[in-house]
C-alpha cells in the first residue's frame, strides 16, 4: 500500500512569503516571520515566533528586545507547558483540527502548475481541511513529529481553542509484507525490532508527554494485522513479520495507551479485504488478542479504509456473484459488521475512525481489491465528528491519507513496483509512494464528493 510520504518543502512555499527575508526556518516548512514578534520558544533550530496563528522562524534583526520578551503576557505560552489534556469521550469532537503545513505547501505548487481557474479554486479550498501527518521513517518521525506538535500548539495558544492532531504511526519492521511499493526501512529481524522500540516509538513517547496539553490521535500501522489475519499462509514476508508485528504493537499500546491526550485507532483494512465471515471472526481473535497484550495501554478503536477507495456507501452492490458474496461491500455496512463482531468479542472500547480521503466516488476499478492510483478518484465526506446520525460508535470521518500523495510508482524496473501499479485502472505514470502525483490529485478534486 500505499503510501510512504516524505515531506518536502516546496517552492510555492517559498515564493509564496518572497516578501520576507529568507531565513532558516524555510528549510523546516514554517515561514519566515514578516513582523517584529516575541520569542516564544527556542530550540536548536532557532527563535520561533508565531504570526498568523502558524510558527515562524525569527530573523535575529527581527527579535523583540530583551525588554519585550520579559513582559510578553501571560497568554503567550513560551515553552510546551500548560494543563494536561485528557480524552473524554470522542477525541475528535469539540476540537480545531490542526492543518498540516507540508501538505499546504504541496497545494501551493500544485495550483502554480494549473491553467484552469476553477480547478485551482477548488485546490485553494483543499488547504482549509485537516489530514493526517505520516511518521513512515525514523528521519521522518525526527523532522515532523515536534515540529507539527510545535505549530498544532501555536494554532492552540493562538485561538485559545483545543487543537487535534492526527499522526500516523508507520514503521513496523517488515512494514507492508504482502505489497512492494511501500515496504519500510527495518526488516524482520530482532536487531531492527530493538530500533523500532528505541529509536521510534520511544521518541514518540517522550514527544507525547512534553506536549501534552493538547489532543492528539494516532493511527496504527495501516496494513499490518490486517495481513496478519489474512495473508501468513499465503505469503512468507508475512509470517516472517508475524512475531515483529504482534511484539510492536504490544509495546506501543503499552506506551501510548496510557497517556490520556492521546487516542489510538489500530488499523482494520476495508470492506473488500476484511469484510468476508470467516476472515471478520479471525480479525476478531486477532484484534483483541493484540489488545490484550498491550495493558495497561488502552485503545480507542479501529481505524478503515485508509488509503484505500471503497466507497462509504454503495446501494448498487450486495452480496452475491459481483462482491464474491462479501456481506460487507461497502464501509458503512462493514463497521456496522464489525462492531457487532469486536462487541461479541469482548473488546471493551468498539469506536471507528473510517478514511473518506478518496472515496467520495466509485473508481473506475474492476476489481475492489484494487489499491493503487485509481482513476476515476474523488475526494469524499470531509473531516467531521460523529457524521452519522444512529452510529454512536463512528468517531469521525477523516483524511487520513492526503490526496496527491502515490500509492506508488508505475515504473516496472523500479525496486519498489508493485504490479497492482501497474493494472489498467492505475493511473500512469505515477512516481514512487508518497511522491506528489499531479494527475491524480486534479482528479480527485474534480470528482469530489460533495464537491468543493
Amino acid at each position: 500500500m500505499k503510501a510512504s510520504f516524505v515531506f518536502t518543502v516546496v517552492s510555492a512555499l517559498i515564493a509564496k512569503i518572497a516578501s520576507a527575508d529568507s531565513c532558516w526556518s524555510q528549510d523546516l516548512g514554517y515561514p519566515c516571520c514578516q513582523s517584529t514578534v516575541d520569542v516564544r520558544y527556542t530550540d536548536k533550530d532557532g527563535l520561533w515566533g508565531v504570526e498568523n496563528g502558524n510558527w515562524c522562524g525569527i530573523i535575529n534583526s527581527q527579535a523583540a528586545n530583551d525588554q519585550n520578551q520579559e513582559n510578553q503576557d501571560d497568554t503567550t505560552v513560551a515553552a510546551p507547558s500548560g494543563t494536561q489534556f485528557v480524552h473524554s469521550g470522542n477525541p475528535f469532537a469539540g476540537h480545531e483540527f490542526f492543518i498540516n503545513p507540508y501538505y499546504t505547501a504541496e497545494v501551493d505548487a500544485a495550483i502554480a502548475q494549473m491553467s484552469n481557474s476553477e480547478l485551482a479554486a477548488k485546490a485553494e479550498k483543499m488547504k482549509e481541511y485537516s489530514n493526517a501527518i505520516w511518521l513512515d521513517s525514523l528521519k521522518n518521525m525526527n523532522d515532523w513529529l515536534e515540529k507539527n506538535l510545535k505549530g498544532a500548539l501555536a494554532q492552540q495558544t493562538s485561538s485559545g481553542k483545543t487543537v487535534l492532531t492526527v499522526f500516523v504511526v508507520y514503521d513496523l519492521p517488515g512494514r507492508d509484507c504482502h505489497a512492494l511499493a511501500s515496504n519500510g526501512e527495518l526488516l524482520a529481524n530482532e536487531s531492527d525490532m530493538e530500533r523500532y522500540k528505541s529509536e521510534y516509538i520511544d521518541i514518540i513517547e517522550g514527544h507525547l508527554k512534553t506536549y501534552n496539553s493538547q489532543p492528539v490521535v494516532l493511527i496504527i500501522e495501516p496494513d499490518s494485522l490486517a495481513n496478519m489475519v489474512t495473508n501468513i499462509e499465503s505469503t512468507p514476508a508475512c509470517a516472517d513479520s508475524q512475531k515483529y508485528y504482534f511484539d510492536g504493537h504490544a509495546y506501543l499500546i503499552q506506551k501510548f495507551g496510557v497517556l490520556k491526550h492521546v487516542a489510538m485507532y489500530l488499523d482494520i483494512g476495508h470492506a473488500f479485504w476484511l469484510g468476508w465471515d470467516d476472515n471478520r471472526e479471525k480479525a476478531s481473535k486477532v484484534y483483541s488478542e493484540v489488545i490484550a497484550s498491550g495493558a495497561p495501554g488502552e485503545v480507542r478503536g479501529f481505524a478503515d479504509n485508509v488509503a484505500n477507495y471503497t466507497p462509504w456507501e454503495d446501494p448498487s452492490l450486495s452480496r452475491g456473484p459481483d462482491t464474491e458474496w462479501n456481506p460487507c461491500p461497502d464501509e458503512k455496512r462493514y463497521l456496522e459488521a464489525m462492531y457487532q463482531d469486536f462487541t461479541a468479542a469482548g473488546i471493551k472500547s468498539v469506536y471507528f475512525v473510517s478514511d473518506t480521503s478518496r472515496n467520495g466516488k466509485k473508481t473506475d476499478r474492476k476489481h475492489p481489491g484494487e489499491w493503487c492510483n485509481q482513476t476515476g478518484v474523488g475526494i469524499g465526506a470531509r473531516p467531521q465528528a460523529s457524521p452519522i446520525s444512529g452510529m454512536e460508535y463512528l468517531d469521525a470521518f477523516y483524511w487520513v491519507k492526503p490526496l496527491g500523495e502515490s500509492d506508488g510508482t508505475s515504473d516496472e524496473s523500479a525496486e519498489r513496483y508493485d504490479g497492482y501499479c501497474g493494472h489498467e485502472t492505475a493511473m500512469k505514470p505515477a512516481p514512487e509512494a508518497g511522491q506528489w502525483f499531479q494527475a491524480h490529485f486534479e482528479e480527485g478534486i474534480k470528482n469530489a464528493n460533495p464537491p468543493l
